[in-house]
């Protein structure tokens, strides 16, 4: 017998730039819970989730990873391009189109244009944002099909895919192959490899620390930065290259890189996945190199970048980590001063009205996972800026984070937040701070004798939800160098 049941979800594209971003990142864990709580209940023997947004897809893991019973993730499927010209738009098309509005590079048909052509039919964002990332990981993981997750919504193959899928599973109940059996310690390090390859979003760091925090392996953020140095970015994907996801798939897709980087010691062949076989069997059969007519997977001596795209900075404002996504970032220093606001609303109203200039380094606080409460995505902003013409000129720093669309001198996931007393909270306008992509530090040019008088007058922000879900979810959730998790 078989049941069927849904969940919650949430629309990042409905919600970004909102208060209602708040709730995106909380509705990963309302997701997992809600998933456990149905198959603990049912007693169920096995689950196949699926999922197509930046929320449901880890969260559906993070279930599947405290069930542990046998389980297999079946993704939606990425959109299509959009058209407008000779250009493929994706929704951060639309996002960037209003910074270059603002700034006067566009004219208002042109805009809507945009708009109208962004997204022409159903499925996930189409660059590398984090739905891709995601359904990348996770068949790098071994928890999905191979090819499944750069496969378009629209096409039979997803179809067919996903009766493979529900077959696929059925062998798991009979050999028992568990979760725990495919989520390791070294399967999360291929998944980690591959998101460096395909130069995927850095909410992938996030959601990988909270899996690997429910399946009980230990993977700290430090390990994001031993494999960046080793694993090259090969993929020429968006949202700072050329490609679009379907372009990898009929490229060769996530088999393809994955068999690149097995024949150069980078990931583990050992592993197993969902298919009942190893990484390396699955593997076998495909080819050594891509076909030489495409340009969207590079070759390993000719990549992007030498070194993986998802930088782990520490320093005096980030002690426990933070995320920047490097991936066509021209500049790799910035040293300027701060532009400090508290919310994302008031940093995106003084970017339109021009009140940001070259060389600032702009300060978003209080948007981590207490201090938002949720941890939103600062998309508005970064797009705003690139579209004004300031995408490598400005930094712009934060204890929120990223869209899976955003580029930029970006800095992420700022641990300790604002809202607990993190460095982040204490700088005021006008102070010295430093963004070193080379070095991976992240400071602010004030004295330890500041610091000590400033915190002694700091208090934090009072949260403004009392109760409800916001509520518990500031009074539970873990800091964000630790996944943001709840339990």
């Amino acid at each position: 017998m078989t049941q069927m049941f849904g969940t919650i979800t949430v629309s990042d594209g409905i919600s970004m730039g909102t208060e209602g971003m708040k709730c995106s990142l909380v509705s990963r864990e309302v997701i997992a819970d809600s998933i456990e709580t149905v198959c603990r209940a049912a007693s169920l023997d096995a689950v196949l989730c699926i999922g197509g947004c930046d929320k449901n897809m880890p969260g559906a893991m993070i279930a599947m990873a405290r069930l542990d019973i046998p389980g297999i993730f079946v993704y939606g499927g990425t959109i299509k391009p959009g058209h407008l010209g000779d250009r493929d738009l994706t929704v951060v098309s639309a996002f960037e189109a209003v910074g270059q509005f603002c700034a006067g590079t566009i004219d208002k048909n042109e805009l809507v244009a945009i708009e109208k052509n962004a997204c022409p039919g159903m499925g996930s964002c189409g660059g590398m944002f984090t739905a891709n990332t995601m359904s990348s990981a996770f068949e790098a993981m071994g928890m999905s099909l191979p090819y499944s997750s750069t496969m378009a919504n629209e096409d039979k193959e997803k179809e067919e895919s996903a009766a493979q899928s529900a077959a696929a599973l059925i062998g798991l109940i009979e050999k028992n192959i568990l979760p725990r059996d495919i989520i390791t310690k070294k399967s999360l390090e291929n998944a980690i490899a591959v998101v460096m390859a395909v130069g995927g979003s850095t909410n992938a760091v996030l959601h990988l620390l909270a899996i690997a925090h429910s399946m009980g392996v230990a993977l700290s953020i430090d390990e994001f930065e031993t494999i960046r140095k080793k694993v090259p970015h090969f993929c020429d994907l968006k949202p700072s290259g050329k490609y679009v996801t379907v372009d990898l798939h009929h490229a060769g897709g996530i088999p393809q890189v994955m068999k690149m980087l097995l024949n150069a010691g980078l990931i583990h062949g050992d592993c197993m996945t969902a298919t009942g076989k190893t990484v390396a069997e699955n593997l076998a059969g495909i080819p050594d190199q891509p076909d030489p007519r495409q340009d969207v997977i590079l070759p390993l001596d000719r990549p992007k970048s030498s070194e993986g795209h998802l930088v782990i900075l520490k320093g005096n404002l980030s002690p426990e980590g933070s995320v920047a996504k490097i991936s066509g970032v021209k500049t790799r220093r910035i040293e300027g001063p701060a532009r400090v606001f508290d919310s994302e609303e008031a940093c995106l109203d003084a970017i339109l009205d021009k009140k940001i200039n070259a060389g600032d380094v702009v300060v978003i606080r209080y948007e981590g996972p207490k201090g938002g409460p949720g941890m939103r995505e600062m998309l508005a902003p970064t797009s705003a800026l690139v579209g004004e013409g300031l995408g490598d000129q400005v930094a712009l720093i934060t204890d929120g984070r990223f869209s899976g669309g955003t580029y930029g001198i970006v800095v992420g996931h700022i641990a300790p937040e604002a809202q607990v007393g993190g460095l982040i909270g204490l700088i005021e306008e006008g102070d010295t701070v430093l963004v070193d992509i080379d070095h991976r530090l992240l400071e602010a040019k004030i004295s330890d004798e500041e610091i000590a008088k400033r915190r002694n007058k700091w208090t934090p922000k009072s949260i403004q939800y009392t109760s409800g879900v916001l509520a518990k979810y500031a009074k539970l959730v873990s800091t964000a160098s630790k996944g943001a998790v709840t339990d």
